[in-house]
């Protein structure tokens, strides 16, 4: 961080703290070369995920979309929504950590589909028949003794 006062790369930090928003935290510097105080604020720079759709379209990521599509796949099913929001944050944490701009819905779906085998098989059908776009039963008995 440089010094406002004499341009110097070099500063300590005397104090941090949370902003009233708790979404940036304030910090007192201190210069080391000239010795002078300065505040700086340091916030999270968030990147906007795109979703690629199978016709080619970009979207912007929206987590309520997975947790909409699981809550269908999970109806009657023993899966707490406590399960889905965990899965579906997972899932957002995992496109976050992988530093694209950019994921493919079918990737996102392989996800979903991973998660669901883990939590409950029935809801993993559920989902897979209708991302997988089954046109007739011998697809359902495929992914079952796949399973």
């Amino acid at each position: 961080m440089k010094c406002i006062y004499c341009g110097c790369e070099e500063s300590k930090v005397l104090d941090s703290r949370s902003t009233d928003e708790s979404n940036s935290i304030r910090r007192r510097r201190e210069c080391l070369n000239c010795g002078k105080r300065f505040t700086t604020y340091e916030t999270v720079e968030t990147v906007p995920i795109l979703v690629i759709k199978k016709d080619g379209s970009r979207q912007p990521f929206n987590i309520e979309k997975i947790k909409c599509g699981m809550i269908k796949a999970c109806e009657k099913r023993p899966v707490s929504m406590a399960q889905i929001d965990e899965m579906a944050e997972d899932i957002e944490k995992t496109i976050q950590n992988s530093l694209n701009q950019e994921v493919k819905s079918s990737e996102i779906g392989e996800m979903i589909m991973e998660r669901l085998k883990k939590v409950d098989e029935i809801a993993y059908v559920r989902f897979a028949s209708v991302y997988r776009q089954f046109k007739d039963v011998t697809n359902f008995i495929k992914l079952i003794t796949e399973m």
